[in-house]
């Protein structure tokens, strides 16, 4: 058996591994044996690493350990947990855009941190508002400042294990984390006058050790998240919902404007988010069904009597156009409910 250890980095075919026990650090590629089988090496991945060359630095990743868990986006296996990161001011707070991260980190199961950055731009009002309401939810809030360090040695000393920064771009995450592992270093961008949020800065996923136990990912950054949850589970990523779920008067409730929903008549504060994003994965899994039933997603047209019907396209019923045969129903029942008025 090889020596152990952890993918920090992957930049192209290379990986940057930490190995156990104090043995240093390694430049490695994968056995293709890997490749062929469908293996896939990501951040994050325990790996057991041979023919270390110690005068060259390198090595062979032979095998991948187990996962504990797996993070498609960004791609990161063995997370503790997420660490999102929003601004309260530059880009401006938006608590739907909040809500839709911690929706799939909630898919993932993992554990969240919502750091509340840049709380030294806005009155302490807005702060402890906003601390409250995120807190209410169900998650741990920790304001910080990565501008004048506020709140940074706190959550330092509470990170153990492995996490990932998450965020919106221009909310901090490369600042945040320059406090957190001084000597980084990390490029940090400015804020987009015209489009109001940040620029990416980040280009590839690394993981930075802040100790000898905690562990943080910074990846590239990404403004929306699209939904394609199952409707019927996405009530259940919202942890304030949790204890009104299972007391609604239908058992497939899907808390819209269903009779004796729980949920609803609870008037929690986000319901008004959830029914934003129930519309979003209905239609997504509408879609999806559609995909996976490519004749509903069809229809033929013209010789149909000589065998020579062509397949089409079935266009969204709001973008059809109203048949002749249908139109001179239509206006059948028009003369005759003109004619009964004359009589």
């Amino acid at each position: 058996m090889g020596t152990t250890g952890t993918v920090l980095a992957q930049e192209a075919n290379f990986y940057r591994v930490r190995l156990d026990d104090g043995l240093g650090m390694v430049l490695c590629t994968r056995r293709a044996r890997l490749k062929k089988t469908g293996q896939s090496v990501l951040v994050g991945d325990r790996v057991e690493v041979a023919e270390i060359d110690s005068a060259s630095g390198r090595g062979v990743i032979a095998a991948t350990c187990a996962r504990r868990s797996v993070l498609s986006k960004p791609p990161i296996a063995n997370c503790t947990g997420v660490l999102v990161v929003f601004a309260l001011s530059e880009p401006t707070y938006d608590p739907a855009l909040l809500s839709r991260f911690l929706v799939h980190i909630e898919a993932e199961k993992l554990g969240t941190i919502v750091c509340l950055n840049k709380i030294d731009e806005v009155p302490s009002e807005a702060v402890d508002g906003a601390a409250a309401a995120v807190g209410g939810w169900g998650y741990a809030v920790r304001p910080v400042s990565a501008r004048t360090g506020a709140g940074i040695e706190a959550l330092r000393a509470e990170l153990a294990g492995m996490y990932v920064l998450a965020g919106p771009s221009g909310a901090g995450k490369s600042s945040l984390l320059n406090h957190l592992h001084p000597g980084l270093a990390l490029r940090v961008g400015d804020i987009s006058a015209r489009l109001g949020r940040g620029r990416h800065t980040t280009r590839h996923v690394e993981l930075f050790a802040l100790n000898a136990e905690a562990l943080v990912a910074d990846a590239p950054g990404f403004n929306q998240l699209e939904l394609t949850l199952a409707p019927e589970r996405l009530a259940g990523y919202f942890p304030e919902f949790r204890p009104y779920l299972g007391r609604c008067q239908f058992r497939n409730c899907l808390h819209r404007d269903e009779p004796g929903c729980a949920v609803r008549e609870a008037h929690l504060e986000r319901y008004g988010i959830y029914r934003e994003f129930l519309a979003e994965v209905l239609v997504s899994a509408q879609k999806q069904r559609r995909t996976a039933e490519p004749e509903e997603a069809i229809r033929l047209r013209g010789g149909l009597r000589r065998g020579k019907a062509v397949a089409v396209p079935r266009l969204e019923e709001q973008l059809r156009e109203t048949s002749r045969r249908t139109a001179r129903q239509q206006l059948g029942r028009f003369d005759e409910t003109a004619a009964d008025e004359a009589d």
